[in-house]
Order: C-alpha cells, then sequence, then structure tokens
C-alpha cells in the first residue's frame, strides 16, 4: 500500500526515491551502464556519445542525485581531503585553502577544514581517519609521526617589513650588549638596522652579514597549485 503524507490539507502520494534503477528503465539501459556514465568510470569509454547524453538527461529530468553513502561503501573511497591548521583566520592559509579548492574539486574531491587547536592533533587525525579522510594537507601544523594517508605539509613564510622588525628590536636587544645587538640588527636590511643602531648608541659598522633569497618557494607552489 501506497503512504500518503498532508500539505496544506491535501493528501499527497510519497514520492518514490529516485536511484540508479529509476534512471536505467528511462534509458533502457542496465544499472551497471548508467553507473559507468555517471561516475565516469572506464567502462564508460566504450559506451557512445549519444548514449551517455540520454543517461545525463535522464538524470537531470529524474532529479537523481547519487547515495554517496552507498558508492563509499561499495567503492571503499569517500573522496574527500582535509585541510588543517591552527587557524584560519589568516591570509596565508586563506589564499592555500582556495587553491586546494579548486585543484580538488577539478579532481571529484571534496575539501574538509579543520584547525589543530581543539582536543591536539592525534585526536583530530584520530577523527579525520574514521571518517574515511583519504589525505590531508597540514598548514603549519604538526601532525603524529604515523598516519595511514598521505599527507602533504605546507609551511607559510610569513613576511615582515624590516622596519618593523628593526625598532621593535630597539625594546629588547640592548640587554644583550652593545656588541650582540648590533651583530643581530646587521641581518636585517638596510638603512632600517642602521637607523635603529643610532638610536641605542651603537656605532655604525660596515655590515658583516650576507643577502640570501628568501625561502618561500614552497609557499609559492602550494598557492599555484
Amino acid at each position: 500500500m501506497q503512504r500518503t503524507f498532508f500539505r496544506g490539507g491535501a493528501m499527497l502520494p510519497e514520492k518514490k526515491a529516485v536511484n540508479l534503477k529509476t534512471v536505467a528503465a528511462r534509458v533502457g539501459l542496465a544499472p551497471c551502464s548508467v553507473s559507468a556514465v555517471l561516475n565516469n568510470t572506464k567502462a564508460a569509454r566504450a559506451i557512445p556519445q549519444k548514449t551517455k547524453d540520454r543517461v545525463y538527461r535522464a538524470a537531470a529530468e529524474l532529479n537523481y542525485r547519487p547515495n554517496i553513502v552507498a558508492r563509499s561503501l561499495r567503492t571503499k573511497r569517500t573522496h574527500m581531503v582535509a585541510v588543517i591548521a591552527p587557524g584560519l583566520d589568516g591570509s596565508g592559509v586563506a589564499r592555500v585553502v582556495a587553491a586546494a579548492q579548486r585543484r580538488l574539486h577539478q579532481s571529484g574531491y571534496l575539501l574538509v577544514l579543520a584547525t589543530s587547536d581543539g582536543d591536539g592533533p592525534n585526536h583530530l587525525c584520530a577523527q579525520l581517519q574514521q571518517r574515511g579522510i583519504e589525505g590531508v594537507i597540514a598548514i603549519d601544523a604538526n601532525l603524529p609521526a604515523q598516519m595511514n594517508m598521505p599527507v602533504t605539509s605546507v609551511d607559510l613564510c610569513y613576511k615582515r617589513s624590516a622596519t618593523s622588525v628593526s625598532y621593535e628590536m630597539e625594546v629588547w636587544l640592548p640587554d644583550l650588549g652593545n656588541t650582540v645587538a648590533e651583530t643581530i640588527i646587521r641581518q636585517i636590511e638596510n638603512p632600517d638596522s642602521q637607523d635603529s643602531s643610532r638610536k641605542m648608541h651603537i656605532p655604525v659598522i660596515p655590515p658583516a652579514y650576507v643577502d640570501l633569497p628568501s625561502m618561500d618557494r614552497g609557499f609559492s607552489a602550494a598557492e599555484s597549485a
């Protein structure tokens, strides 16, 4: 006996759930063929494009929605990747997350966001594994050494102006002694470091440091991935 439900005082028949068999019956194909087309598997390569178009059109007309849970149980895949970061308010984190989201979406994966400032990384990673997460992108996050899934680590390079760093040194560097203070300050780009040195009454001497390129290539690669 078909069940009914009420809407606005009227008795309406309950809509039947649309599944693969429903779509297959509409187009006259086997459910396995319809599944191959909708999931774009290797088996779908042998199916003509006209037949694929019929399947897509029938799925749209029937408002077919795949059962993700059933698919995950059948394939033992969830196609979910987690991004773990200490916080989500930094601009650097947001840029990496946005780039990861674009690439994962193109590959048919769902991105899950998580922060590592709660119960600790061990508990968090255990929860993610229980939910079938297939991989982790760790942004400035320390994860357990033993992870039974692929992990990609991204260390952000935070850039600060030489001026702000130099003047912050004025507060605490004099306590270390003039020689030590001058040695450290001279590793900050001129002329700001020289200006700070004069304020602390430290003689400006020829710098004894080497300019090296910034190690932010990893961040740039992650952002453009």
